[in-house]
């Protein structure tokens, strides 16, 4: 006698299945799931749904005219520092110093116990540029530690400061550690300085408790909003231990699929950067396709630039104010190398490039030593050049894009650092879709809000979900994506960048059964209404609202 399967059967919704556009996407009435895995997508009147509701272990969901979505995947996110901002003080949307400090004030005295004070969100022009020390030294004697919305600063007090010892540190390459006239810290440390210095001592004095349960806390935060995928963008020792750790704690599986790029540090030389990519040439050779298609590591991650609010990002021309930029984080003589020696182990390449320098640079390195098929990625691609634009596709480069960086409220400073100008070629997105390039789409949480469907709503009206009633102006509503276009790039396209899409990724027979159960209207302005009811992963409910 066979043992006896469960089978789950979806009736009167809205299945759908990826057509790139709008006009070719397919929608459908039923979905049926047995062990995991979809068998069946059609009509509620088919013979076969018939013959599936016959069998003992059957149980059958009236959806009641809802839409079901491939689940979600997160193509550039940071998830162990996702679940500890959390648990955070959440500085974002304050409007000044003075809010930035009463809301410091007020978690300090809710949270006595805490040995350090940890908070997220805070933006430079919140503060006027100014991140000294001595802004918040009154507020409380322990550690305090500020991290910029796109983590790429640390503002600390004077007590966080000595306790990592930053005084006596010399700037390692790429890195900013700010001193008065007198030489003495005085509070900020950006760039290279957050991956060298901030980032390692933290790891090392917060418990692997408290790491796993960040984790957890930000798998569930995931489900939550229809999210069963994601690639890390940023894996170390640190968090790879972590996640190993919560692992083994549950059994040896996790409800959420990872992909993961190691991150490759400026460090002393180019034999060290060498050595970094040999560990992850060495991690990908453990955790692969083969040996666990839900962990994996697929490949290296670079810093080339920072951000425009901070003008570190690297521009072709200089910033409209005077701006402190002094070149890229990584030089092409850098690159060159470590790009060639990840390409040849078969490792994709991730290169982090926001200015029009940068992307420059990026395309360059991947073109000459990238292989075809290899799926090799450039990061955020705020400013490009047109040309750059159009070789992405010709090259086969994933655009990695989060539309949520493109919110018109967090974008204000812009025309007063580019120039109205250079601003018209912000977020290029449906320029590198016309050209070719795949599209994949993150959040970069926790650098920003990590919900899937907000993001869409930015990528397909370029209006915002943050403010929507401050009255900002769309930003460059000719490079906005249409709806299909921008939910295939949430999930199939996300998916196709990690070599992930035989499995997940879009609504198929005999792919695994991730899936979201989502109440909305079928347009880009509705977005921002549409709920999330329930989240499945693997054919098992992970969430329901």
């Amino acid at each position: 006698m066979g043992v006896q399967k469960d089978t789950q059967i979806f009736t009167n919704g809205r299945v759908y299945q990826d057509g790139q556009t709008d006009v070719n996407a397919q929608w459908h009435s039923s979905m049926v799931v047995q062990d995991g895995k979809i068998i069946f997508i059609g009509k509620d009147d088919a013979p076969e749904i018939e013959t599936f509701q016959q069998e003992p272990n059957a149980q059958i969901t009236n959806l009641q005219g809802r839409h079901v979505l491939p689940s979600f995947i997160d193509a550039h996110m940071h998830l162990l520092m996702l679940g500890q901002s959390l648990h955070k003080v959440n500085l974002d949307g304050s409007k000044d110093l003075q809010e930035i400090r009463s809301r410091i004030s007020k978690y300090a005295k809710e949270n006595p116990h805490k040995e350090r004070i940890l908070c997220m969100g805070w933006m430079h022009s919140m503060t006027n540029g100014e991140a000294k020390a001595s802004l918040l030294d009154d507020l409380d004697p322990r550690p305090i530690y500020i991290d910029s919305k796109d983590i790429h600063s640390v503002w600390c007090n004077s007590a966080a400061l000595q306790e990592m010892g930053v005084q006596d540190m010399e700037t390692p390459a790429g890195g900013v550690i700010e001193r008065d006239e007198n030489g003495k810290v005085s509070g900020l440390l950006a760039e290279a300085c957050v991956l060298l210095i901030v980032w390692p001592y933290l790891a090392q004095v917060l418990p692997m408790e408290d790491k796993t349960a960040a984790l957890q806390a930000a798998i569930e935060a995931y489900h939550a909003v229809g999210c069963t995928s994601c690639i890390d963008m940023a894996m170390d020792e640190n968090a790879w231990e972590a996640v190993l750790e919560l692992r083994k704690s549950r059994g040896g599986s996790l409800p959420l699929r990872i992909a993961a790029h190691w991150c490759i540090l400026p460090g002393e030389g180019e034999e060290d950067r060498l050595r970094q990519v040999e560990r992850a040439i060495e991690l990908n050779r453990q955790f692969n396709n083969e040996t666990d298609p839900d962990l994996r590591i697929v490949g290296i991650k670079i810093i080339c630039d920072g951000v425009i609010d901070a003008c570190t990002a690297a521009l072709a021309k200089p910033y409209s104010t005077n701006g402190h930029f002094e070149g890229p984080i990584w030089t092409p003589e850098m690159l060159d190398p470590v790009v060639k020696k990840a390409a040849s182990a078969g490792l994709q390449c991730a290169l982090h490039a926001i200015g029009d320098q940068a992307v420059s640079n990026a395309v360059n390195v991947l073109e000459k030593h990238g292989k075809p098929g290899q799926r090799h990625r450039i990061e955020h691609l705020e400013l490009t050049a047109p040309e750059d634009a159009k070789r992405l596709g010709q090259l086969g480069i994933t655009a990695s894009i989060q539309p949520v960086h493109s919110d018109p409220a967090i974008l204000r400073a812009w025309p007063k650092l580019l120039g109205p100008e250079r601003v018209k070629r912000a977020f290029a997105y449906s320029e590198f879709a016309e050209h070719g390039a795949p599209l994949a789409i993150g959040s970069d949480s926790p650098t920003a809000p990590y919900a899937p469907l907000p993001n869409l709503y930015v990528a397909t009206t370029r209006k915002s979900a943050r403010q929507p009633d401050a009255g900002d102006a769309p930003v460059n509503e000719n490079f906005r994506l249409g709806l299909a276009q921008a939910v295939s790039a949430a999930t199939i396209g996300a998916a196709r960048s990690c070599f992930a899409e035989e499995r997940v990724g879009s609504l198929e027979v005999g792919k695994l059964a991730d899936f979201t159960i989502v109440e909305t209207e079928w347009a880009g302005e509705e977005l921002l209404k549409a709920k999330v009811r329930e989240t499945w992963f693997g054919g098992k409910q992970v969430y329901q609202a």
